[in-house]
C-alpha cells in the first residue's frame, strides 16, 4: 500500500498542557527493584541521566498500561502514564508489592507536567548545563527539582516532558495546544495504552521493542514468556503504523481491509486531530498493508492511508 504525506496545520513547537497524562510515584527502598520485576524494561540498572519507555502486562502479555519511567531519587521512581488508567494501575501494581518496601501513589495533583517541542526542548536542555551535542530520546536532564525527559521526535522536532513540583515557576514560551501535542504523539509512532485499548495489544503490536520499550535480557515480569516467544519465534504478524484519514478516528475503532468485510484487520491505538488533519497509530495485520485499501469502522468506511514510520522496525534484538 503506497505511503502518503502529512503536513500539520501548525508547527509542532512550544509548550503544551497535558490534561490526558498523569503521574504515579513509587517510593521506598525497593521501588526500583519492585518495578524492575513488573515492567517490560530495565528499571533497576537505569542510570540517573536516563528515562525509559515501558509497559505493564497481564500474564498473557497484554498491555494494561504504558509509561515513561525514571528514577527521581534513589528511593523514588516516577511513572508518567495516561490519566484514565492511573487509579486501576495503582491498584493492580499494589497487589504485587507484598513485602517489598514500595508504596504507589497518584501524585498528579502535586506536580506540573508539561510537553515541550522544538525550541522549547533546546531551551530546557540548555539550562541543564549539559555538554550533549544532540538531544537523544530517553534522557533525563535534572535542573534542581525540575526534570526534563526527552522523547522520540515527531515531524522533525525534538519533544520532551517538563516535570516539577507545583510550586515551581513553569517555563515561558510559545503556547502549544494539547491537541497539537497529541498529533505529535501520534506522529512519533509511539502510542500510549489507554482505557479503550486496555489489554488489546502485546508490546510488539505497538512496536515497543523497536523504540526501546522492551528489554529482552532482563528477568521475569508478568507476561514475559509470551512477549519473548512472540519475538524469538518469528510470529510477529501484527505491527503498529501511522495513518491519516479524512474522518476523525478514536482509540478502539476497528480497521477493515477491502478484501475482507467480515472481520477487522486492525485497531486504532491512539488518535489525534489538529482540527484539519486526522491521524492515528493503528495496529494492523502485516498482510493487510500490502495490497489492499484500509477503511475505518467497516469495509466500505472512510479511507485510511498509511504514513511513514519515523523509525525502523527491528527484526533482531
Amino acid at each position: 500500500m503506497p505511503l502518503t504525506t502529512f503536513s500539520p496545520a501548525m508547527p509542532l513547537n512550544g509548550i503544551a498542557l497535558l490534561p490526558h497524562l498523569g503521574l504515579i510515584q513509587v517510593a521506598g527502598a525497593d521501588a526500583a527493584s519492585f518495578l524492575h520485576n513488573q515492567l517490560t524494561n530495565d528499571v533497576l540498572l537505569m542510570k540517573e541521566g536516563q528515562c525509559r519507555l515501558a509497559a505493564f502486562c497481564n500474564a498473557k502479555g497484554r498491555m494494561q498500561a504504558s509509561f515513561v519511567v525514571y528514577k527521581r531519587s534513589a528511593e523514588e521512581v516516577m511513572l508518567i502514564c495516561r490519566k484514565d488508567l492511573i487509579a486501576q494501575t495503582v491498584k493492580r501494581l499494589s497487589m504485587f508489592v507484598l513485602r517489598a518496601k514500595a508504596k504507589l501513589s497518584d501524585v498528579s495533583a502535586e506536580f506540573q507536567l508539561l510537553g515541550l517541542a522544538g525550541d522549547a526542548v533546546t531551551q530546557a536542555v540548555s539550562t541543564a548545563e549539559t555538554t550533549a551535542l544532540s538531544i537523544d530520546a530517553w534522557q533525563r536532564y535534572a535542573v534542581g527539582v525540575v526534570d526534563v525527559l526527552t522523547l522520540y521526535p515527531a515531524l522533525g522536532q525534538a519533544r520532551a516532558f517538563w516535570l516539577a513540583p507545583k510550586e515551581v515557576t513553569p517555563p515561558t514560551g510559545t503556547a502549544l495546544s494539547a491537541e497539537l501535542w497529541q498529533v505529535g504523539e501520534v506522529m512519533s509512532g509511539i502510542a500510549w495504552v489507554e482505557s479503550a485499548t486496555f489489554e488489546a495489544f502485546v508490546p510488539q503490536m505497538l512496536n515497543y521493542e523497536s523504540v526501546d520499550g522492551v528489554n529482552f535480557k532482563k528477568g521475569c515480569y508478568p507476561g514475559q514468556e509470551v512477549v519473548a516467544r512472540s519475538q524469538f519465534r518469528g510470529t510477529l504478524k501484527r505491527r503498529a503504523f501511522i495513518v491519516q484519514s479524512a474522518s476523525p478516528m478514536k482509540a478502539g475503532q476497528e480497521i477493515f481491509s477491502c478484501v475482507d468485510a467480515t472481520q477487522p484487520c486492525g485497531l486504532v491505538a491512539q488518535a489525534a486531530t489538529d482540527g484539519v488533519n486526522h491521524v492515528a497509530v493503528v495496529e494492523l495485520q502485516l498482510s493487510a498493508t500490502e495490497n489492499s485499501s484500509l477503511h475505518l469502522g467497516v469495509a466500505d468506511g472512510p479511507a485510511v492511508n498509511l504514513l511513514p514510520l519515523p523509525y525502523a522496525l527491528r527484526d533482531d534484538i
